[in-house]
């Protein structure tokens, strides 16, 4: 029987990008996912690439940045290795209120400049400002790629092969599925919202409208509504709720209409613009809306899950920092605010 070096559960964002960066350090590598993979909570996201978020919680934000610093490179590994472009932009445009604090990065854009900037965007009694370090990506056209990536660098991954449970077995880890038990030097839960307490399914539902302008917006804009995301498709995603309701992904009617008011408010070219498309993604939370990064208490068997909203954004350093785990190196970074052992229940595995 092949003892793999690493078997990874979940072929989202953060299990494929996991994979190819213990793959270039020359691990081999098996990845398996319940479903087809990288089609699940990954490719439903946004894709805003927000280092500079004034909600991102304080001990993300360097990892959020350094993450946003490696991202070109990371996109142009992935599109290479795939022969796929992966709709990879960089800008964004801030609306905020005049009362709140914008951060340093924010550079204020007057009414003519904003008409320069985004002439279909109308900012009212908002404030807007320019965030140059800020990307977008398309999240499904990154997660086909990425796996076809990991493939092409000779990474094994399959698809509806469900990982019931992980265990240390003398000086291995044994990986149960429903129809094998696989050995491996180390096995990764990379299941997202499917990774077992405490991690939860934290709900969103979002859209995509399509206006007759073809280049109605050339960047992402966030507002205290909504957010909108352009494709070069031409079309402009809106999103998105956070909802804490299980595991259902029932996409509303209602509330799909009112994220369309919201996004026809800011640009109002989008209050005729069809909804072609509509759907709910589960993100991973936590309790405290921090990743779960580390080692369980299960000797070999460790955990990458709980990113929330910044499961995209948070990949390529995720990588980084579970590779260096795996392999016993030291972090750069401090990761205390991460560890697998801050709450009070334990994590039994997949779910």
């Amino acid at each position: 029987m092949k003892t793999w070096d690493v078997i990874i559960s979940g072929a989202g964002i953060i299990g494929v990008s996991l994979a190819l960066e213990l793959r270039e350090r020359g691990s081999e590598v098996l990845v398996l996912d319940s479903g087809e993979p990288g089609k699940e909570a990954s490719s439903a996201a946004a894709g805003m690439l927000s280092a500079t978020d004034p909600e991102t919680p304080q001990e993300l934000r360097e990892l959020a940045r350094v993450s946003a610093e490696l991202y070109p490179t990371f996109v142009r590994k992935i599109e290479s290795s795939s022969g796929m472009l992966v709709d990879f932009r960089q800008g964004a445009i801030a609306l905020l209120s005049k009362t709140e604090t914008a951060p340093p990065e924010y550079e204020p854009l007057s009414p003519d400049q904003l008409k320069e900037h985004e002439p279909a965007l109308r900012a009212g009694d908002l404030a807007a400002y320019r965030i140059e370090g800020e990307h977008s990506v398309d999240p499904a056209l990154l997660m086909e790629a990425g796996v076809g990536a990991a493939r092409a660098a000779g990474v094994v991954v399959h698809g509806t092969v469900a990982v019931q449970q992980m265990n240390s077995a003398s000086r291995l880890v044994e990986v149960t599925t429903a129809k094998d038990r696989i050995m491996a030097r180390v096995a990764v839960n990379c299941q997202g919202a499917w990774s077992g307490a405490p991690v939860r399914p934290r709900k969103g539902q979002m859209l995509y409208l399509q206006p007759e302008s073809p280049l109605l917006l050339r960047h992402v804009v966030r507002s205290p509504e909504a957010y909108l995301v352009p494709r070069s498709s031409g079309r402009i995603l809106v999103g998105a709720t956070v909802e804490d309701v299980g595991y259902d992904k029932t996409v509303e009617h209602g509330m799909i209409a009112e994220l369309h008011r919201k996004a026809g408010e800011i640009v109002p070219e989008l209050s005729s613009a069809p909804v072609v498309a509509s759907w709910a993604g589960l993100r991973p939370g936590t309790p405290d809306d921090l990743p779960i990064l580390g080692e369980t208490e299960k000797r070999g068997v460790f955990i990458a899950s709980g990113h929330f909203r910044n499961g995209i954004l948070l990949a390529p350093i995720t990588a980084q920092i579970m590779a260096d785990m795996i392999q016993g190196k030291h972090s750069q970074f401090e990761l205390s605010a991460f560890a697998v052992d801050r709450f009070a229940s334990s994590l039994p595995g997949p779910r």
